[in-house]
């Protein structure tokens, strides 16, 4: 089906390498993230300079399209047109760029985590908004409003290993099944064993923040469960995911395609399921528990300077899409003690750079720049904060600076409330309820939470209402015209207005037939060479000609509907077939106002009859063009 942003999908893989330069491409809240074969293909500032595309970031291993809130939309159309298939399963003979471990851990974390994130802050909303509901007593804990609600609220993060399980298993190649099932297991596990027996034969790490229960052995090996199981954890998952990608790869090889089916699955879970009990469960959750460890240590050191620098330094992170190695962080904190102090003063940085924006609303007398404002600042409201960024601060610089000054100083108020966040919830406005604790009906730490954000907005709004003032900025550049630049331009054959096709009467033109172009209502009697190339048709009756340009597009004038009929009069040929014309050259003379008398409509598609051989064509109608103005293009 088509869709309005098809073009802005064309012009992106166009000017990326072109299909064939892209292994995978996936979507996070607002950017497209592609990996591309070779980078140095991609036509970055003709990208940044495209109507539709607010910048582009290389980082992290990805060749990052920011795109702002529609990003779902153009990556739909983006995967509709590249036909890359279903989440963008990589193919294993694919051709990979080399990483640095950093780089690859940010795409992979991006990877898992990212397809899961709208409904894992959606749930988040529910759950907070039912903890508000019941604190001031809307309703009730026993009702059954609120325990239906809080079934999906709490149970799509009570399972969140399977639905990882899925995400990792695309990520690593794996048969998504298989990933899910290793996910169930470790939920099985935890329910079954530990809630049926609850006996703990041993205790690994006992004493330590690395504790870890054996409730059974599997031939003689401790089957070892952290104290606080698998339920809600993230990091056990997506390594025995990993390991599964390696055990399934050899198990592909070897086996013989009759029975592949089923035999790959079973033994690929006959041996992962007890080697993640055994060894990769354990080993996670040791990295989870030294996760936690770290971080709180270092919050704790001081909960104001650990608030200012991630309320100063987010947005940074943002830009060049960092931010994603953070979420391990918060999930372990999540995993470990029911909630995250160390990310919490994140928040304040979306509002921060919001009010900068709303502030440069009420300052600039640009017009564009006040349009842009309004978007980027309601965009901002609900968290989204690239458009801001890209569009309108960071060119400027020194509202940039506010925005992260402001954010720090609303991070160490944050820090300075201990504020919990509880959940993964909504962004932006949205996100206030996640630090609501469902549990005891706790609202003070989205009451500090509230104090650091309305500080950081102040701040950022008075700073830059005081030091703001226009500046010339960089104009993005149409749709069309970055066509212009990238495609084949032909220029129009005579003077008139431009219509659509779907306005004629005939319906060879009006359905496309004949191919994809316009039409023109002529103002004069001539017909002119749009491009270089040869006439390789020209009609008896002179009312049409085909002309093959250099670059092998094949173009069809059609002088008025029916003209046929007039068998050559009222037309003069100035070129006869198989002659090379030049761009601008006489080629048809032909009477208006003596065809009209006739009876006949003059008005002259201009269309081209090979289309198969280009992605898209670019038109402008309801205009009036001159001879040798451009027409159209074709990408």
């Amino acid at each position: 089906m088509a869709s309005k942003y098809d073009g802005l999908a064309k012009i992106i893989i166009q000017n990326v390498g072109g299909k064939s330069n892209i292994i995978s491409v996936s979507h996070c809240v607002t950017r497209l993230r592609l990996k591309l074969k070779d980078a140095s293909k991609a036509n970055t500032e003709l990208l940044k300079k495209t109507e539709g595309i607010v910048t582009v970031i290389e980082s992290g291993g990805q060749y990052q399209v920011v795109i702002g809130n529609h990003v779902p939309d153009v990556f739909d159309a983006v995967n509709e047109i590249g036909g890359f298939g279903d989440l963008n399963a990589e193919s294993h003979e694919q051709p990979r760029e080399k990483m640095g471990f950093g780089a690859a851990l940010i795409d992979i974390i991006s990877g898992v985590f990212a397809p899961t994130l709208g409904v894992l802050a959606g749930t988040g909303m529910i759950k907070g908004f039912l903890a508000l509901f019941a604190y001031f007593n809307i309703l009730s804990t026993n009702s059954g409003v609120y325990q239906l609600l809080y079934a999906v609220a709490d149970g799509f993060f009570h399972y969140l290993p399977i639905f990882l399980g899925y995400t990792a298993a695309k990520k690593f190649k794996v048969n998504v099944f298989t990933g899910m099932a290793l996910g169930a297991s470790l939920l099985y596990v935890n329910d079954v064993l530990v809630l049926s027996t609850g006996e703990v034969i041993s205790v690994m790490f006992e004493g330590t923040a690395f504790a870890t229960n054996v409730y059974a052995k599997f031939l003689g090996l401790p089957i070892m469960i952290p104290a606080s199981g698998y339920a809600s954890s993230v990091i056990p998952i997506i390594l025995a995911v990993f390991v599964a990608s390696k055990v399934e790869k050899f198990w592909t090889k070897v086996i013989p395609d009759v029975v592949k089916t089923f035999l790959v699955p079973m033994l690929t879970l006959a041996i992962c399921t007890p080697l993640t009990f055994i060894l990769v469960g354990p080993i996670a959750s040791v990295l989870t528990s030294l996760i936690g460890v770290i971080t709180s240590a270092t919050y704790n050191l001081s909960p104001v300077v650990a608030g200012m620098f991630v309320g100063a330094f987010w947005q940074i992170l943002v830009i060049f899409g960092l931010h994603w190695g953070l979420i391990p962080i918060m999930f372990a904190n999540f995993t470990n003690y029911g909630y995250d102090a160390i990310l919490s003063p994140y928040f304040a940085a979306s509002f921060a750079q919001t009010a900068v924006v709303f502030a440069i609303l009420f300052k600039t007398k640009n017009e564009k720049t006040k349009s842009l404002s309004i978007a980027a600042g309601i965009s901002g409201i609900f968290g989204v904060t690239e458009p801001a960024i890209y569009g309108i601060t960071l060119p400027r610089k020194k509202p940039f600076i506010i925005s992260c000054i402001a954010a720090s100083i609303g991070g160490g108020i944050i820090g300075y409330g201990g504020v919990k966040a509880y959940m993964l919830g909504g962004l932006g406005a949205f996100g206030f309820t996640s630090y609501i604790n469902s549990e005891t009906k706790d609202i003070s730490s989205m009451l500090w939470v509230m104090a650091g954000v309305a500080i950081a907005v102040v701040i950022a709004f008075v700073a830059t209402m005081m030091t703001y003032k226009d500046e010339t900025s960089t104009e993005k550049i149409s749709i069309g015209a970055v066509a212009s630049k990238i495609g084949i331009s032909i220029a129009s054959p005579m003077m008139g207005d431009v219509l659509d096709l779907d306005s004629l009467e005939d319906a060879a033109f009006s359905s496309g037939a004949l191919g994809k172009g316009v039409a023109i209502m002529p103002h004069e009697g001539k017909v002119i060479a749009p491009v270089d190339g040869i006439i390789v048709t020209l009609f008896n009756t002179k009312h049409a000609i085909g002309i093959k340009s250099d670059s092998g597009s094949e173009i069809l004038i059609h002088v008025g509907m029916d003209t046929v009929k007039l068998n050559g009069e009222h037309f003069t040929a100035k070129v006869k077939q198989g002659d090379r014309v030049k761009k601008g050259q006489v080629m048809i003379e032909f009477d208006i106002e003596a065809i009209k008398a006739a009876g006949y409509s003059v008005v002259t598609p201009v269309v081209i009859t090979n289309m198969e051989d280009y992605t898209d064509i670019v038109i402008e109608t309801g205009r009036t063009i001159d001879i040798n103005e451009e027409l159209l293009v074709l990408i």
